[in-house]
């Protein structure tokens, strides 16, 4: 749906237009909820030493942490197209806060794996950051913009890795024990999310302007359930869904595993397989803004098909770079192959949600929830490969560079009619047109 007052161009030092500020304010925000999400997976050797964590507990709680996140997206997908997302997300992070900080409560398996599945609720805040930032910004941009809000915002699990060590080594230096430091470390990222709520509440709106928001409420947020059901019936959906589960869900189950992947298979200290394993999440800060700019120009230059293709081929180059990091046996050439990985993942996802804007405009948010939770039921299914004591973690990864190999044969399916691509293309020129003048899409 083309809105008055959406941005035709992504101006990084304005802070002043609506749909900047918000820009701003989401990836902030977002990061900040997944930097919480994450925040206990670099503290697991210390956790698992301290409650005696089977291979299959900890597989069990990084299961956890990624499936309430799956119902919470599919209800707050909804829920945006009726609500708006500025109330959602200032109450989600309100109440992500007290899970992340309560997490220190627990005094054994079970509390923990609860507070994990709790935590697990506050990656839903994904769905709601594309869904704002796809209503403040025109065709012409607007893959890129929801690309780099995603991207740099997953940059937080990749920082989590490295800070939330440094975090829990500075509480044991002022004389906690570990049993005590790693709680105490985990109040840092639950009052990060209470500053970020009171930030989001005061600081953004719906829509562009006033009569975007009248708009909204008119077209946007009416015949929800029928809006609903459209979405779930539509196949692109699904497709998109299983993509993004090639993606996004590998991200997350190497957020979860990664420093222990480095601790037992090449012997490294907490501190230094977080660092190691916060470069995998570092590629956020350009690769997925890099997905959604190329598919962009994809668009520009083949049409709204054009993203389809491109999604084709960054989901292709991510499995060959998965297949072959799982083979690496040398510290230095598996760190190579690593980043080289997480940089296709990265743009394959931003390559998804350049396409997502595009199969339902009057139910965005029902589809953004369903395909945002298709990369965190991926993330459960590859958790059960590494639960599994027969399977080692070479060869999950292999199963996984596979799993994705056949989402990139199945990406070309994902198709549009012929008079949508007409109007699409009548949009995307209206918004060109727009940017050269200067002036906000109407």
């Amino acid at each position: 749906m083309e809105i008055p007052g959406q941005a035709v161009r992504i101006r990084l030092t304005d802070v002043q237009s609506v749909p900047m500020r918000t820009f701003h304010v989401t990836w902030i925000s977002f990061f900040t909820c997944f930097f919480a999400w994450f925040a206990i997976a670099p503290l697991m050797p210390i956790v698992r030493d301290e409650f005696h964590l089977t291979r299959q507990q900890v597989g069990n709680t990084i299961i956890a942490s990624v499936a309430a996140t799956i119902f919470v997206r599919l209800l707050l997908g909804r829920l945006c197209d009726r609500f708006g997302p500025r109330r959602l997300y200032t109450g989600l992070m309100l109440l992500g806060a007290v899970a992340v900080m309560g997490i220190g409560l627990s005094t054994g398996y079970l509390s923990f794996l609860i507070f994990r599945l709790v935590i697990g609720g506050i990656g839903a805040s994904f769905v709601l950051t594309q869904y704002h930032t796809s209503i403040m910004f025109a065709p012409n941009v607007v893959g890129t913009a929801n690309a780099t809000t995603a991207g740099w915002g997953n940059l937080g699990g990749g920082v989590t890795q490295m800070v939330m060590p440094l975090i829990f080594a500075g509480v044991m230096m002022l004389g906690f024990s570990e049993a005590l430091s790693w709680r105490l470390a985990m109040l840092v990222p639950g009052l990060m999310l209470v500053g970020c709520a009171y930030a989001y509440w005061n600081w953004t709106q719906d829509a562009p302007t006033e009569a975007a928001e009248d708009v909204a409420d008119s077209a946007v947020y009416e015949n929800q359930s029928g809006r609903f059901r459209e979405a779930i019936r539509d196949w692109r959906v699904w497709l998109l869904f299983l993509f993004y589960g090639g993606c996004f869900g590998i991200e997350l189950t190497v957020n979860n595993v990664a420093a222990l992947y480095y601790t037992d298979r090449f012997g490294l200290s907490l501190t230094s397989a977080g660092l190691i394993a916060g470069l995998f999440g570092a590629t956020n800060l350009f690769a997925r803004s890099c997905g959604g700019w190329l598919a962009d120009k994809s668009a520009i230059r083949f049409g709204i098909r054009g993203r389809v293709w491109f999604l084709t081929v960054a989901l292709a180059c991510e499995a060959t770079a998965l297949m072959i990091f799982a083979q690496m046996s040398w510290l230095p050439a598996a760190i190579l192959a690593m980043v080289v990985f997480s940089i296709f993942v990265q743009m394959a996802e931003g390559a998804t949600y350049a396409i997502v804007p595009f199969v339902s405009k009057k139910g965005l948010g029902s589809v953004a929830g369903i395909v945002g939770a298709g990369g965190n039921v991926g993330a459960v299914c590859a958790g059960f490969l590494f639960r599994d004591p027969d399977i080692s973690m070479t060869q999950a990864f292999m199963f996984l560079g596979c799993a994705v190999a056949l989402c990139a044969m199945l990406a070309p399916l994902v198709r549009f009619s012929d008079a949508q691509v007409r109007r699409e293309d009548e949009a995307l020129q209206r918004a060109l047109v727009a940017r050269e003048a200067g002036e906000a899409a109407v």
